[in-house]
């Protein structure tokens, strides 16, 4: 039967819709291990890509794999649509913007007719549900209980929400008051990780702003100039700011001040009193000249079109002396000197600035700028490796640059020590602050997103009893990889106060004040606990689903005065299928969503309900390059599905990269992948017939076998236990690898080696394809359950994961084998280097006190001068002079490469025999005679002389 995957994968997905397969119900049985198996609820505020497909088919992998191991498993998916950017999509639909209906048009391949029908923030999300996501699901066979599904915007949802924050500020874990966020201001609201587009891994930084004074139209104003490194102050020889920019001069905070008109709205947002009074181009500061709060002295103000006035107050003071940028850009301003008339300033004043050193550093002259650079070869201020000099530099000086005497009681101090109490000492005077970011940060509805400081609900993360308890569910945790443990830890020390609300969106409303909603990371951290009642919540009223209701159903009938009856019956499911065994998701939530999961569950739920394990999942390339929705750099599923077949699709994911690792989706190897799936199908087809399959092997009759029946065998077991150890630690790529690339090259020397036709050979495929196909089951689904029902009359999902059958383990065939193969690498080695097409092929075994040396080797260890004290005390041996000393050494050598079982197993055999039994295959191999010999025998046919140089387990080959 020819390999039809589009037919026979919507065949299985009947066949599974139809028998509800993946639908999981507790069960009474006594010793059922169940299992629960989570992924991140998709945002459906676009289609699903080939990124996607991998996300959710690493989870699904391991369910399958859990079934297969006899478990209950339940693996369900919801969908999330709290927040904004459901709503900017539609916005932006409304508009017609170009960008946007390029993307839903020729990307997601909306109709045209259907557009209206995603003009509502439920319809667009409706749309991208059904039409990408659960068809998308469903074509790659991932096994979902789809009678648990939900939104984030349900009614009962919500109610479930609600209960979470209402607890949670019983317990003070919730406060109100000015806290820093990320700020739309386009949407005039705060934004969290998942409404940014750009940024997301962007910082808070506290600038501090260095009060410097001027005059501005006959009036005294502050230019403040923002800086990271407050101690440099006393080293500032010029200011830059850009003469095209726009500027103000703003009353902030009943002073005047002159800054970017961009930096005015940004004070606003951040709590300054802030009204604009005039506005000004940059070039209106241009040649004035501003005065040092702390020295005192006055600079010049250049021009500088590198200043950008969107970042901080779009004035910048310069310390050439220890910034590589200033000291470049001084060198720069100084050779443009002339050009700068137009703004009446004296060109030699220019080229008469100096570097101000404010510190020592060892390894550095006076001017440590000006050494950096010149070091590293740089002379331009576009140089790319400028970056990484100047965060060099500063680091060296932040960990051990002293401060010189004009620092006063400062003096004689090192940066990382003082530059706290130096900047509190001017704080309120000569310095103020103002926090941006560490870049530039946009919001997915295209506003730009800045730091204000608001008065909002924030969760306390910062509180130490929960960070303790989150530690130690960290400490419980089964982290994959290993080393997110780390991550986990470090992201609960450095949390602090976490605003969960917004002015608006899609999602549930602060219980105590509707005119907030509950932002989208702090409604995602519990909802796992709802997946286990959400195909039975329709049978409650919302109206009944109130505090009582949800701590009967958590906390059980002791926690409430009367226990509801249905909160009962929900919780022996609850109780059933909790804690979350394993919680997939991606490497870039582990410092919020990940770890915000851990907390919540921490504090909510007992010890024993806390999450199991979390796999990490990296991020998806395509040709090479990141995939980007917006630039319609995807690939969709259904497309690939189209293409390939789900089968391909899935294999190729997995067999990839391992979950925790960057995927790269080429369509060239996925073509291969789809080749290679063929022919397993062909091959297994070849062996299933017309029905009359083989039995399969077991250990009662596997000694009728031939050696090379019982080493594939053997090699099964071995393939096996590979497979069930990279499975039980997601390393889904190794299990793969293993189950099928690498157990088909034994395949492959075990159809050189013998007539596969054969009755035992026979019975020896089918039992090897059996075992293959269950282990390729969770990867392969539809593929492994047509064949495998085929070949042993069930589907491979309803046969038990093949383990380990130990009397089928044969370590002295599979070493005998491995000895063949040797001496066929050996030979084919000789036939390429000499081109000869071999007559006859001699094979000469080494003597027998040679294996004699070989055995005194192996008990005295690979210790050359130990082994000869042995040797040498035999009288035969020690006449053998340089050649047992040479021989001595090779097997040292070929000792040390091999374990003690392989060693104790060498030992006891009879080399000649092992090679007499395959010389039909090694003349079959090479189309000539193959005549074996023992190096000592009488009858030695030895025309080249090479018989002397066989060695125990190396045999001496000749061809002619």
């Amino acid at each position: 039967m020819t390999y039809d995957p589009q037919t026979l994968e919507s065949e299985w997905r009947d066949r599974w819709r139809s028998e509800g397969r993946y639908e999981a119900n507790p069960d009474a049985v006594a010793d059922e291990d169940p299992t629960f198996v989570t992924v991140p609820y998709p945002y459906p505020s676009g289609g699903m890509h080939i990124g996607h497909a991998r996300t959710y088919t690493v989870p699904d992998v391991y369910a399958r794999y859990r079934r297969q191991q006899g478990d209950n498993v339940l693996f369900p998916i919801a969908w999330h649509v709290t927040g904004t950017p459901i709503i900017g999509a539609v916005e932006r639909l409304k508009k017609r913007e170009p960008e946007q209906m390029d993307v839903l048009k020729n990307t997601y391949n909306v109709p045209e007719e259907t557009l209206q029908d995603l003009e509502t923030p439920m319809g667009f999300a409706r749309h991208f549900i059904e039409e990408h996501y659960k068809k998308g699901m469903k074509r790659l066979g991932i096994s979902v209980d789809w009678r648990r599904e939900f939104t984030t915007n349900d009614e009962r949802y919500s109610k479930f929400i609600t209960w979470q924050y209402e607890t949670l500020r019983e317990r003070g874990l919730l406060e109100k008051g000015l806290h820093p966020v990320k700020y739309c201001t386009n949407e005039d609201q705060p934004v969290t990780t998942h409404d940014i587009l750009e940024g997301e891994e962007a910082e808070f930084q506290e600038y501090t702003l260095v009060k410097f004074e001027t005059e501005i139209d006959g009036a005294d104003v502050v230019a403040p100039m923002a800086t990271l490194r407050p101690e440099t102050v006393r080293g500032v020889t010029n200011a830059f700011v850009d003469p095209d920019a726009d500027y103000v001069v703003a009353e902030v905070d009943g002073e005047f001040w002159f800054v970017s008109a961009s930096a005015a709205e940004k004070l606003r947002l951040q709590g300054h009193e802030v009204e604009t009074r005039y506005e000004y181009a940059g070039r209106d500061l241009v040649g004035k000249r501003v005065t040092n709060p702390v020295t005192g002295d006055d600079v010049l103000v250049l021009p500088a079109g590198f200043v950008d006035a969107d970042n901080a107050t779009g004035v910048v003071m310069s310390v050439p002396a220890h910034s590589p940028d200033d000291y470049l850009a001084l060198q720069e301003a100084k050779e443009a000197a002339d050009d700068m008339a137009e703004y009446g300033i004296d060109a030699d004043e220019v080229r008469g600035i100096e570097p101000v050193p404010i510190l020592t550093i060892e390894g550095y002259g006076d001017i440590p700028a000006k050494d950096a650079v010149e070091s590293a070869g740089i002379d331009s201020s576009e140089d790319p490796g400028l970056k990484a000099v100047t965060q060099d530099l500063y680091n060296a000086e932040f960990h051990s640059g002293e401060l010189l005497d004009s620092y006063g009681e400062f003096a004689g101090g090192v940066v990382e020590d003082v530059r706290d109490e130096f900047k509190q000492s001017y704080l309120g005077t000569a310095f103020g602050t103002m926090q941006e970011f560490s870049e530039e940060v946009v919001c997915r509805c295209g506003g730009d997103v800045e730091v204000a400081q608001q008065d909002t609900w924030f969760l306390r993360y910062n509180d130490p009893d929960w960070k303790g308890k989150t530690h130690e569910a960290v400490a419980n945790l089964d982290a994959i990889p290993e080393n997110t443990r780390e991550q986990y830890d470090h992201t609960i020390d450095w949390l602090n106060e976490w605003p969960c609300i917004r002015n608006y969106g899609l999602g549930t409303r602060l219980p105590w004040d509707q005119d907030f909603v509950i932002e989208p990371l702090s409604d995602s951290t519990l909802y796992m606990s709802y997946y286990t009642i959400a195909h039975r919540i329709d049978e409650v009223e919302p109206e009944a689903m109130d505090r009582e209701f949800f701590d009967t159903l958590f906390y059980g009938p002791e926690a409430v005065d009367d226990p509801d009856e249905t909160a009962l019956s929900l919780r022996e499911e609850w109780d059933y299928w909790y804690p979350v065994d394993y919680r997939c998701s991606a490497n870039d939530l582990v410092n919020n969503h990940l770890t915000f999961y851990l907390f919540h569950h921490a504090e909510l739920f007992d010890q024993p309900n806390w999450p199991q394990g979390i796999t990490v999942m990296g991020m998806g390339l395509l040709e090479g390059e990141k995939m980007s929705s917006s630039k319609g750099h995807v690939v969709l599923p259904g497309e690939a599905i189209d293409r390939y077949g789900a089968d391909t699709v899935r294999f190729f994911l997995m067999n990839s990269a391992e979950p925790w690792q960057d995927f790269d989706w080429r369509a060239d190897q996925v073509t291969s992948t789809r080749d290679q799936l063929d022919r397993f199908w062909r091959r297994a087809e070849e062996l299933i017939g017309d029905g009359d399959v083989p039995e399969p092997v077991d250990a009662s009759d596997a000694d009728d076998l031939q050696r090379i029946d019982r080493w594939l065998l053997s090699k099964l077991q071995d393939t096996i236990g590979i497979v069930t150890e990279s499975m039980e630690n997601f390393e889904t790529r190794s299990a793969s690898q293993a189950a099928f690339y690498d157990f088909q090259e034994n395949l492959r020397w075990y159809r050189r080696r013998t007539d596969t036709e054969r009755e035992g050979a026979r019975r020896t495929r089918r039992t090897v394809l059996e075992a293959r196909l269950r282990m390729l089951a969770p990867f392969v689904p539809y593929m492994a359950n047509d064949l495998h029902e085929q070949l042993a009359g069930e589907p491979a999902e309803d046969a038990p994961w093949p383990s380990v059958d130990e009397a089928l383990v044969d370590p002295q065939v599979e070493v005998e084998e491995s000895l063949v193969a040797d001496l066929t690498d050996d030979v084919r080695d000789i036939v390429d280097v000499t081109d000869t097409d071999p007559e006859t092929v001699r094979v000469y075994v080494a003597a027998d006190w040679k294996h004699d040396v070989f055995a005194q080797v192996v008990d005295t260890g690979p210790d050359v001068g130990a082994v000869m004290g042995q040797v040498m005390s035999d009288p035969d041996l020690r006449e053998r002079g340089d050649a047992v000393n040479d021989l001595v050494q090779d097997l040292v050598a070929f000792v040390r490469e091999r374990d003690d079982g392989t060693l104790e197993t060498l030992a006891g055999l009879d080399e000649a025999a092992v090679y007499a039994e395959a010389l039909d295959a090694l003349e079959r191999e090479y189309d000539a005679t193959v005549e074996l010999y023992r190096e000592d025998d009488d009858d030695v046919v030895d025309p080249g002389g090479k018989a002397g140089q066989a060695i125990p387990f190396r045999p001496a080959v000749h061809i002619e």
